[in-house]
């Protein structure tokens, strides 16, 4: 399988929400037994929304398991050069309207364009992925088509 790219702030989120769901067990095993008591599994709304619930956690788990299982962690702090790379935070202008972006390329889990934070495998991150500064790109985007020139290309964790 192919390695998943992860920030070490990342791969401790990860951990952190595998944490809490392993910890949530006991307390669905517990609603699960208490809808049981109900009588009646058939028509037992507790006890369906218990069991969707327990399977809902349970695949999260497996699915968190794996990706830090497959994680290829990169710490920017240990990155340096010109060009753009995972874990590096680019400045980019939209050469029409001179609007400027700042970005963080991190792994799909970490991802929060409200504050920064996009996909490696976004769209506009894909397309920033080699540049360095100076060069332009034209990028799909939600608002269509945008030249995107490189401004900075910066390495912080």
């Amino acid at each position: 399988m192919e390695k998943i790219p992860m920030t070490p702030r990342g791969q401790q989120m990860l951990k952190d929400e595998l944490a809490r769901l392993k910890a949530e067990r006991p307390q669905i095993s517990k609603m699960i037994e208490v809808a049981r008591g109900h009588g009646d599994l058939s028509e037992n709304a507790d006890y369906d929304a218990a069991k969707n619930k327990q399977g809902f956690v349970e695949g999260r788990i497996k699915d968190i398991e794996t990706k830090l299982a497959l994680a290829n962690v990169i710490d920017p702090s240990r990155l340096s050069g010109d060009k753009v790379v995972f874990g590096c935070t680019v400045t980019l202008t939209d050469t029409e309207t001179d609007e400027q972006q700042t970005f963080t390329i991190v792994g799909e889990d970490e991802a929060d364009v409200k504050n920064g934070l996009i996909s490696v495998t976004s769209p506009v991150a894909r397309g920033m992925i080699g540049r360095e500064v100076g060069d332009t790109v034209k990028v799909k985007t939600p608002k269509g088509i945008r030249e995107l020139e490189v401004v900075t290309v910066k390495f912080t964790p």
